[in-house]
């Protein structure tokens, strides 16, 4: 069968509950039987194409157009301190001609939530609940602000903790002997 569109999934797993949204209108029903909400992804497109693509380190994704019961839930695990750390995943589902799901959606991008601001308008007699979700993955414990050098010391002491149950990160640990380096150019006669 023949792919001919996709759809965006994106898997939220809160303490309480597991969200399921896609960026459509309605529910949207998979092939295991899960209900996946619809929602519209204001913000962030260009960092979800990022992110699939293996590029993004960090993700602001904006969900707009919500259940208030969704926001409603997401913000009391906020108040109860659950949400941080949430994970989050986004998927494609590729579909057919008439945008039925083909197979299983493939998980391109994994992370978890480091802040997630929200706000709710009003659009006529209608509250529109906006939710940003800042995410982060695994490789943001090696991000560096411009122009900083990076350190062993430092980037071991950061990784345990932000992920205290995992070995130290070990990406930087060959820096310092670096420093020390000459670099010859080849030459050519």
């Amino acid at each position: 069968m023949a792919i001919k569109s996709i759809r965006i999934l994106c898997r939220i797993e809160f303490p309480s509950k597991t969200f399921r949204l896609w960026d459509g209108a309605g529910p949207c029903l998979d092939a295991d039987g899960e209900v996946w909400i619809g929602a519209r992804l204001n913000e962030g497109l260009d960092q979800i194409e990022s992110a699939m693509n293996g590029e993004a380190a960090t993700l602001v994704l904006s969900l707009s157009g919500i259940d208030q019961d969704i926001s409603d839930l997401a913000y009391e695990d906020l108040e109860a301190g659950e949400v941080i750390g949430a994970k989050v995943q986004l998927l494609i589902q590729p579909c057919d001609e008439w945008d039925q799901p083909v197979g299983s959606p493939e998980v391109r991008f994994t992370g978890f939530v480091d802040n997630m601001p929200s706000d709710d308008t009003v659009s006529g007699d209608q509250i529109v609940s906006t939710i940003m979700l800042e995410v982060r993955n695994r490789f943001d414990l090696r991000t560096l602000t411009s122009g900083a050098v990076l350190s062993d010391v430092d980037q071991r002491a950061r990784s345990a903790v932000l992920n205290p149950s995992t070995p130290p990160d070990r990406f930087a640990e060959r820096v310092p002997g670096l420093a020390d380096k000459v670099i010859v150019w080849p030459r050519f006669s």
